[in-house]
This record gives structure tokens, sequence and C-alpha cells, in this order.
């Protein structure tokens, strides 16, 4: 996650500044149907008052969220947003300041290593085995999706609960149990384009010179770039997540040449900078967040999260717990943890376009409309709302991407920290300067 807040968190941003996350945040007001039962006995009881210190970014820390899950538990979530930096340096450094982490999978190859989190013990997850085998096994409705960079499958399994590496196999002890995920892809307006957009290539076409965009985050904005080389056919990277040096020069001079054209009308890190370049029309096609063209659309102007031929660049994240975390602490982490699992969190982001991870029990929670627009592909049988309130998309259009399958099932990439990162964000350096 890439590190979208990152840049736009920093304590000198604006406060006008808002993250994709952020963006989330302060939208996510729908109300979700009513809970089902229970699917786990908590062993944390109301009149045992409980807090919890959530360590995390802003995706997943709704007061709703909070207040819902002290509606059922009684625990109290006290959340500790921070930038993505922040919480990989937390975790290494400072595991007793937080009872829960929610992290990004691409973030635990620097984590794991140092004994700080806890195998999460599967046996105390009531519907681990329900856990989308996109995570588990790399595999969408019986196939497997790309893998460059930190697939999930990579790095969530543990063979104890006090290792310090990742194992190969299936095991009892996984590293995060998911929270979201989701497959992004280029923004477009397809008003000022006029034509059909299917390639990654189109972002460097001269036909849009002056009129593109892309991301100003070096994880982020690199692998981006490399779809944008492999689609040009100038190169095929052996793991886009893990380039060498040679491929990262190739990367950023493709980019410092396009630069110099005149191709890109802006470098942007922030949300609001991606919607107001998208909106105003100064942009046509650029590097995109899914909330951010729902940013756009519920100003009334067309934009579209186009699915492309090459695929998509994923992330995840998940909650895992620290080694400091013990005793009824403990107890109430894991309740809350298969609270959040058990459908009512999951049917509330899904609802704003991102995926959780048990997918039976967010339908549950959902209305059979809902579920069909965001999860099946089909067209809306009635008005879609934001979480808002806006219209976000009229009776009969259908979600950009499609199904979950189609949309997850296109990966091409995940999010990663390259071994070569200080050397690559040295390079992007010399693209925003150039």
């Amino acid at each position: 996650m890439r590190r979208e807040e990152q840049s736009m968190a920093d304590n000198k941003t604006p406060k006008t500044s808002v993250t994709r996350r952020r963006f989330l945040e302060g939208t996510a007001g729908v109300a979700a149907a009513a809970a089902t039962t229970p699917l786990f006995a908590p062993a944390v009881h109301a009149q045992e008052a409980v807090t919890l210190r959530y360590l995390g970014t802003a995706v997943n820390q709704h007061k709703e969220i909070a207040d819902k899950a002290k509606e059922d538990l009684g625990i109290t979530i006290e959340y500790i947003p921070v930038t993505t930096d922040d919480v990989v340096r937390r975790a290494v450094t400072q595991p007793n300041t937080f009872d829960l982490i929610d992290i990004e999978y691409m973030s635990l190859k620097n984590v794991v290593p140092t004994g700080n989190l806890l195998g999460m013990d599967t046996k105390r997850i009531t519907l681990s085995d329900q856990i989308t085998p996109l995570f588990t096994k790399g595999e969408i409705d019986g196939k497997l999706v790309g893998d460059q960079g930190t697939a999930p499958k990579k790095v969530i399994w543990m063979p104890s609960e006090n290792a310090k590496e990742f194992a190969d196999e299936p095991t009892q002890y996984m590293t995060l149990i998911p929270t979201v995920y989701n497959a992004d892809t280029l923004g477009i307006r397809p008003d000022l384009i006029g034509r059909p957009i299917e390639t990654w290539a189109e972002l460097l076409n001269p036909e849009f010179k002056g009129k593109t965009s892309i991301l100003n985050i070096p994880s982020i904005g690199i692998m981006d770039a490399a779809m944008v080389v492999e689609a040009l056919g100038k190169h095929k990277y052996a793991d886009k997540g893990n380039m060498t040096r040679e491929e990262i020069d190739l990367t950023v001079d493709t980019l410092i040449e396009a630069k110099k054209a005149g191709q890109f009308r802006a470098l942007w890190q922030d949300f609001n900078e991606s919607v107001n370049l998208m909106a105003s029309g100064e942009v046509v096609i650029q590097s995109m967040w899914s909330p951010a063209v729902t940013a756009v659309r519920t100003q009334g102007i067309p934009c579209t999260y186009q699915p492309l031929k090459e695929g998509y660049r994923a992330w995840a994240a998940g909650f895992g717990l620290p080694r400091t975390v013990e005793g009824r602490k403990l107890d109430a982490a894991y309740d809350f943890i298969n609270w959040f699992l058990s459908g009512w969190a999951g049917a509330f982001l899904n609802r704003q376009g991102y995926y959780s991870a048990v997918l039976e029990t967010a339908k549950e929670n959902m209305e059979p409309y809902e579920w069909a627009y965001w999860m099946e592909g089909e067209a809306a049988s009635q008005d879609i709302m934001s979480p808002s309130g806006q219209l976000l998309a009229k009776a009969g259009e259908t979600r950009d991407g499609g199904s979950y399958n189609e949309r997850m099932g296109g990966i091409a990439c995940w999010n990663a920290v390259m071994d070569e990162n200080v050397y690559m964000i040295r390079k992007w350096n010399e693209f925003v300067a150039a």
C-alpha cells in the first residue's frame, strides 16, 4: 500500500489533503444490514472492559466499525492512525505500543524476521477455513493468479507461533488474518478520450501528451511504470515487484524520456490532486485509486476505472498480533478478529468497493442487489449510492472490472518492497527531478 499514505499523512501535508484511506474514513457512513448471529463465543465480556490499541492506516479505522464492535463485544477500539512506513517502524521498534496491528503483506519481509509478530493461531480463528483462497493458495475460482511482487500466499504461513521466518506450506499459524484488498488499474475520462482503452501502454501514448499523470510514490509508481514498459514490449520482467538494478534503470529511463517529451501533466502524490486533475479534464488517463474514481463520479463527471488486458496491480492488508500482547488483551484481539470476519465489517467495506476476507459472511450482511452489483458484476437493479449517500451508479450500470472473480482473477502483480529499494528510490528521484 503501497505507501499511499506516506507522503499525504506527513505533518507537513495540508489539512485538506486526503488519502485513499482517509477518504474512505470520512465517507464511510452507509448503514449495514442487520448482523447475523455471531459465529463465535467471545472470551472477553462487556463487564470485563478491555481496550485494544489498534495500529494501522485509516482504511479500516472507521468509527462505525469501532462502535459496532463495542456494541457486540464490549471491547473498546482505540485507533492509532499512522502512515504505512510508521506502521512498519513501530512493528519493528515498539511492539509494546499496540495490541493489534493492521499492516500490509508487502511489509512482512521487514517485520517477521524481528520476531515481533506472533503467529496467528488458526485454531482460534473460527472462520480460518473460509478465508478466500486468493490468500491461502493464490487462486481465484480454482485458477492461479499472478504472483509477482509480494503475493500474500508467499508470506501468509509461519512454522510456529514464535517463528522469525515464513513457511512454504500451510501450517497452524498465519502471519496475518486478511482485512481488505483490491486490484488497481488506470483511471480514464471516457468522454474526453472517445475511444476504447485496453492497455497500460496508453499511459505513454503521444496522443495524450500533456494529459497523463503517474503517482509519485516510488514503490507503487515504478510498478505502474513497469506495467507500461511491458505493455510497450520494451522488456519482460522476471518479477516487477523485485527488479534488478538494470531493470530499475530501464524503467526509470523510460519515464524520464517521456517526461522530457512533455507526456505528463503532473506527478501526483495526494488523493485530492488525482481527483482534481481528472475532474478538471487536465488529465484524461492516469494512475488512480478506486475511491478517487468514485469522488470524480459523484461530481457527475464520467470516470472509469479501466480494466486492461495486461491485468491489475494488487495490494492487501491484514491483522497481526505483537509478541507483547497476552492475557485478556490477547483474548480480546482474537474476539475482535473473529467478529471482523463474521460479516458486518466485511459488508461495510465491500460497499466501498473493497473486498473482505470471508466472502460468505459479508454476503449475508448485504442486500441481494448490493452483492449482485459489487461482487457478481451484474447490472444494478436499483441505484447504488456512495457511503456518503451520493449517487454512485444508476440502475442498469455495472461495476468497472466486472465480478470479483474477473477483477481479482486478473492480477498481474502485487505491491512489494524490492531488495533494491534504496537504489530504486534514488533513481525514482532522478525521474522526479528530470
